[in-house]
C-alpha cells in the first residue's frame, strides 16, 4: 500500500517501512565512518527500538563490533495498519547487522514483567553466556508492577503550583501560552514508579542472580537536566522526580555489583527530537531554538552522534569526565554558556510572527517526521510498499 503520515495529536499513527530502514542505515553509516571503538562486546539494550536506545544499539554494534540483544514493546503491521516505527527500525537493524556478520536478536514484550526478564536471561545464557554492558533506555507511559500487579501511569506536570509558559505547535508554527496544572502526590508517586529506577534495579538484580553479567560490566540509564525555562515542567516537575530516583538508583546498583567490579552510570543526554520528547509542552519551542543556535555554531548532534561520542569519548576513553553527582554529561555542548545565553535571548523574543526566522522549527518538524520514516528525499513515497515486515529473530 501507499503509506502517508497520519496524526492523532502529537502522535504519528503511521510509519513507513522503507523510510525507517533508510533512517537506521544512515545512523549505521555515520558510525561506520568514525573510528572503531575498543569497547563492549556483548550488549543488552532494554528499550532498543527508537531514540537513544536504538542509537546506543547501533553505536555498540557498528562502533564496537558488539553482539546485541534488543528488547522493546512494538506493534507489527496488521491488516491496513502499519507497524510501529520501532518495529520497522528493529527489523532494519537486524537485517543490517546480519549483512555485516554481527549477532543481533530481539525480544518483543513488556520489559517491566518478570516473564520477559526471564526470557531475556535464557537467551543470553544460550547465545552469549554473559553480557558486558546493559543499557536501560525505556520510555513508557505506564507500568504494571510485576509483583503487586498495580498499574502506574506517568504524568508530565509541574509540582507545587500551575506553570504557564510558551510553547510552539511545530505543525503550524504557532507560538502560544500554555498552563499546566500541578500534579498531586499520587501522580508524583506513579510517575516515579514508571520512570524512576526501580525497574532498572530489578533488571540488574535478576541478571546478576542468573550469573549472566561479566566482571566489570557497565550499565547505563539516560536522563536530562536542561535549562531553567524547562525546569518547572521537566527537572523540577514529576518527571524530574523520577529522574532523581533513577540517578540515585545508579549508586545502589554500583554497590550491588561491587563484587564483580560492575558500575552503573546515568548519562545526561542533550535535548533531541524523539517520540518521547515531542509530547512535552515547552520542550518543542526550546529545542527548535536550541537547534538553530547549535547548528549555527556547528555543534548540533542527533541521537547517533551523541551516542557514538558517549562510547568513544567517555565510556571507553579512560576518562568518563563525571560531574559532581557522578553522572556522565553528554549535554556539555548544549549547556555551554554561549549557547544558553543565545537560546535564552531568542526564547524571550519568540512569537508566531518571527518563529520561522529565529528558530529551526522547520528542522524540528523534519526530524519528527523522520522518526516515522517520512521526509527523506531519497525515498519515493508515492510507491507501493509492503507494510508486513518481519523481524528475523522474532518470527
Amino acid at each position: 500500500m501507499i503509506v502517508t503520515p497520519k496524526f492523532r495529536g502529537f502522535i504519528c499513527t503511521t510509519s513507513h517501512p522503507v523510510g525507517c530502514e533508510y533512517n537506521v542505515r544512515q545512523q549505521v553509516e555515520y558510525v561506520k565512518n568514525q573510528k572503531k571503538i575498543n569497547g563492549a562486546k556483548k550488549v543488552l539494550v532494554i528499550g532498543a527500538s527508537t531514540g537513544y536506545g536504538l542509537s546506543s544499539r547501533i553505536a555498540a554494534a557498528f562502533g564496537c563490533g558488539a553482539a546485541t540483544i534488543g528488547l522493546f514493546f512494538e506493534k507489527p503491521a496488521s491488516g491496513n495498519r502499519t507497524a510501529s516505527a520501532g518495529w520497522y527500525n528493529s527489523a532494519a537493524f537486524e537485517k543490517i547487522a546480519k549483512e555485516e556478520g554481527l549477532y543481533a536478536k530481539s525480544i518483543n514484550g513488556d520489559a517491566f514483567s518478570n516473564e520477559i526478564k526471564q526470557q531475556t536471561i535464557e537467551l543470553i545464557k544460550k547465545d552469549l553466556g554473559k553480557v558486558d554492558m546493559v543499557i536501560y533506555s525505556l520510555a513508557s507511559p505506564r507500568r504494571t508492577h510485576p509483583d503487586t500487579g498495580e498499574v502506574f501511569n506517568s504524568v508530565l506536570k509541574p509540582i507545587g503550583s500551575a506553570f504557564t509558559s510558551k510553547t510552539v505547535d511545530f505543525h503550524t508554527g504557532k507560538v502560544e501560552n500554555i498552563t499546566i496544572e500541578p500534579a498531586n502526590d499520587d501522580e508524583i508517586r506513579q510517575t516515579i514508579a514508571v520512570m524512576g529506577g526501580e525497574d532498572w534495579s530489578m533488571w540488574m538484580d535478576a541478571l546478576k542472580k542468573a550469573d549472566v553479567l561479566e566482571n566489570n560490566v557497565i550499565t547505563l540509564a539516560y536522563s536530562y537536566v536542561g535549562p531553567e525555562v524547562t525546569h518547572a515542567v521537566y527537572r523540577e516537575g514529576t518527571i524530574g522526580k523520577a529522574k532523581d530516583d533513577l540517578e540515585a538508583t545508579a549508586y545502589q546498583i554500583t554497590d550491588k555489583l561491587k563484587d564483580i567490579g560492575g558500575k552503573a552510570y546515568v548519562s545526561i543526554n542533550k535535548a533531541v527530537v524523539t517520540q518521547a520528547s515531542a509530547a512535552i509542552p515547552v520542550i518543542s519551542l526550546y529545542v527548535s531554538l536550541l537547534f538553530k543556535v547549535m547548528k549555527n555554531k556547528n555543534v548540533h548532534e542527533g541521537c547517533i552522534e551523541q551516542m557514538y561520542r558517549m562510547f568513544e569519548d567517555r565510556l571507553y576513553s579512560g576518562d568518563l569526565k563525571l560531574d559532581s553527582k557522578g553522572r556522565i554529561c553528554m549535554d556539555d555542548w548544549e549547556m555551554d554558556d554561549d549557547i544558553q545565553v543565545e537560546v535564552s535571548k531568542l526564547w524571550n523574543e519568540a512569537n508566531s510572527d518571527n518563529i520561522a526566522d529565529i528558530s529551526d522549527v522547520e528542522g524540528y518538524r523534519a526530524e519528527f517526521f523522520k522518526l516515522f520514516g517520512f521526509g527523506f528525499d531519497a525515498i519515493d513515497y508515492s510507491a507501493d510498499v509492503d507494510i508486513n515486515v518481519m523481524i528475523d529473530s522474532i518470527n
